[in-house]
């Protein structure tokens, strides 16, 4: 049975909206800046490619997306400038915190974190608590979530707190003894330890946990505020996807 002339219509009236709508979404998501740091084995630099499993998450978002992004990498003070002020800008790994909760629009967590204040075995600093950290000087990285929870907790840059742009740098200065303490996520310390042809295991001592930085779940994927909401909903999809049809899992095993 044939039908009546105003369904056929109402039906290619709807059909006309969703083809719009998804015209929109790919247009959106297709001018898309993504950003990130170097952050090993997350995201780094390796024989002039940016690799690590944050990236390749990433990459298989926009793969099931379909959307053809370049990912650049730069010091995180200068990608997070971009992700706050700018329009369709992706950032990853970052941590998502309570008060960087309304400043971003956010995807989802794409790796896990545990994150600690570290100090060197050659002059290990036993830290009952985070004020017992006031004493010491502190290596942090430029508005990286550890600097900003330390500042938070009313710790001063220039006075117990001494930035870098690279966390290569903090290591080599704990490791030197520039500075007594550092605040790292514990994957990031192992690794650089290794690069640097160390045993982190004999090199770091875990001086205190910091579950505060953790209760997020990890490092996320987020949007600038400026980015539509439907751009944001399309990589949400893409991200859940690829955790449904063992993509996530597959990329995890390879980096743990």
């Amino acid at each position: 049975m044939t039908p009546p002339n105003h369904k056929l219509k109402a039906r290619n009236v709807l059909y006309a909206v969703v083809l719009a709508c998804l015209n929109v979404c790919a247009s959106q998501a297709e001018q898309i800046r993504v950003v990130t740091e170097e952050l090993a084995p997350y995201n780094m630099t390796l024989n002039g490619q940016l690799t690590g499993m944050s990236t390749e998450v990433v990459q298989a978002v926009l793969k099931e997306v379909n959307v053809d992004a370049t990912i650049q990498s730069m010091p995180w003070a200068r990608a997070y400038d971009l992700a706050l002020h700018d329009p369709n800008v992706l950032i990853y790994s970052i941590t998502r915190t309570p008060e960087r909760e309304h400043l971003f629009k956010w995807v989802g967590t794409i790796a896990t974190s545990r994150w600690y204040i570290y100090s060197s075995a050659s002059h290990p600093v036993s830290l009952m608590d985070l004020d017992d950290a006031r004493d010491w000087q502190t290596a942090t990285v430029n508005e990286d979530v550890g600097e900003q929870y330390l500042i938070g907790k009313r710790f001063a840059v220039g006075q117990q707190l001494q930035p870098s742009n690279r966390y290569e740098l903090n290591y080599q200065k704990l490791r030197t003894g520039h500075v007594d303490l550092w605040i790292s996520d514990e994957l990031n310390a192992t690794w650089l330890a290794r690069q640097a042809g160390d045993d982190p295991e004999r090199t770091l001592v875990r001086s205190l946990r910091v579950p505060e930085l953790e209760d997020s779940g990890g490092f996320n994927m987020a949007f600038s505020a400026g980015t539509a909401d439907a751009t944001v909903a399309l990589f949400k999809k893409g991200l859940k996807t690829i955790r449904e049809n063992g993509t996530y899992d597959a990329i995890a095993r390879k980096w743990n």
